[in-house]
């Protein structure tokens, strides 16, 4: 266990996992894949690609494709997920669950998010599904919003909790389910109440702004992301809910690139790009609350634990140091621009890790 926070110079964890990562795929791999595989030891590879990842044959190509963009000095574990249709059959969940590599899959309420398109139209039709992965424990990854035309953005988390998860959670009581990315109070208590069965992810961006970072100074695209920001006190709930010491929060970080003039255009593309930083961040909101003895369990034990799996078995070490978050990087002959890309951030890899990570 870390120490209590105080005037820390350095921070050493067990090395963490990211329990939600978005990778892309083809050229775009290269660029950021190393950014994951610098400081986390496994991450759950998400399947909204064009197409989307279906089978688990699809899966463990895909997942091939993801290690041969591993640097060779980087040790890393792509963990897959299938995505969910309403056409998903109960033979793919066989071979998921065989598999031993995909762990989980996604459920994307259809038009959701990026590449949510090809999701579940009614939550009823996947139910058979749904019932084989209860018996099968394999984990039910939650998109969890609401996409009805009249149900307004902020409250579409909430809604989603009333209309079709928490009757969920009723109906297969024996299901694990992950509520990812979650942003608000009413996910925060909901998760609290709930059994062993149910955990949440919680991105850095979440825990360290509300939706004012949206507007300031102006129309801010790179911290537009799905679940939006919310309010400051659904910001303060998520903070005091990864500090409760609740080993049902772990770390996700929803990293998700998108080249900067998706980004940056009349319909900007939702996604904010942390994965270079976002052990960084996610410190700051730590230390922010004075529990950064609670940090490892959030950032390296929960979520291995939910998922059935051990501990990693090195360690990694934050150093109190500022230093520049990169303008951008080269991203498929245009830029990827991170979140807080030119500001200063309080506390970085270590260097022998740092400068691997490709600039």
């Amino acid at each position: 266990m870390l120490p209590p926070s105080g005037n820390l110079s350095s921070l050493t964890l067990i090395r963490p996992d990211d329990w939600h990562l978005h990778v892309r795929d083809g050229d775009a791999l290269d660029v950021v894949v190393p950014h994951s595989a610098a400081c986390f030891g496994r991450a759950l590879i998400m399947p909204n690609l064009r197409p989307p990842v279906t089978t688990t044959v699809q899966a463990l190509t895909y997942r091939e494709r993801i290690l041969a963009s591993v640097p060779q000095d980087m040790v890393f574990e792509p963990l897959m997920s299938l995505y969910l249709t309403d056409n998903t059959p109960l033979e793919e969940i066989d071979g998921a669950k065989a598999s031993g590599i995909v762990i989980a899959a996604k459920l994307y309420p259809a038009g959701a998010t990026t590449h949510s398109d090809a999701g579940v139209t009614a939550i009823e039709l996947i139910h058979p599904v749904l019932e084989r992965m209860e018996k099968l424990g394999l984990v039910l990854c939650v998109h969890g919003e609401a996409t009805a035309a009249d149900v307004d953005i902020f409250d579409r988390e909430r809604i989603f909790i009333e209309k079709t998860l928490s009757p969920l959670v009723r109906h297969f009581p024996g299901l694990k389910i992950v509520f990812e990315h979650i942003t608000t109070s009413e996910a925060a208590q909901f998760v609290r109440a709930a059994g062993t069965n149910v955990a949440a992810t919680v991105t850095a961006h979440h825990l360290l702004f509300n939706r004012n970072a949206l507007f300031a100074g102006g129309l801010r695209p790179h911290h537009y992301c799905l679940p939006v920001l919310k309010r400051e006190k659904h910001r303060r709930s998520l903070i005091q809910a990864v500090c409760s010491g609740c080993p049902r929060f772990f770390l996700g970080t929803d990293s998700a690139p998108h080249a900067a003039h998706t980004k940056e255009a009349a319909c900007g593309c939702a996604g904010c790009y942390t994965a270079p930083l976002a052990l960084s961040l996610y410190a700051e909101a730590f230390e922010a609350e004075g529990a950064l003895d609670r940090f490892e369990a959030f950032a390296s034990l929960n979520g291995a634990a939910f998922y059935g799996l051990p501990p990693n078995e090195d360690k990694i070490t934050l150093q109190r140091k500022s230093w520049k978050v990169p303008d951008y990087y080269s991203y498929l002959n245009d830029k990827l621009i991170p979140l807080c890309a030119g500001e200063t951030v309080a506390w970085e890899l270590d260097a022998s890790m740092s400068d691997r990570v490709p600039s």
